[in-house]
């Protein structure tokens, strides 16, 4: 079993950027884009720009929070866009 941190990007609003974690990277997805998700609802549709994958769930988690942090999104700005 693997455990996803992704970053996705909205179509229509590109400066919004969001963070998260799942075991079904495309499910997940999906869902974005289905206005299943309460932060992202109603901003998409949503492009997938990152993904990682870890087989430690407490890594992949410290991973998500790490890049929610303003040095992390400092990282994805300089890195990921």
């Amino acid at each position: 079993m693997y455990y996803y941190v992704y970053v996705v990007k909205s179509v229509n609003l590109p400066e919004k950027l969001y963070v998260g974690y799942t075991l079904n990277i495309i499910s997940r997805l999906k869902k974005h884009n289905e206005n299943g998700s309460t932060y992202t609802k109603g901003r998409g549709p949503w492009k997938l720009i990152f993904c990682c994958c870890f087989p430690d769930k407490f890594k992949a988690l410290e991973f998500e929070k790490y890049l929610k942090s303003h040095s992390g999104r400092a990282f994805i700005q300089k890195r990921l866009l």
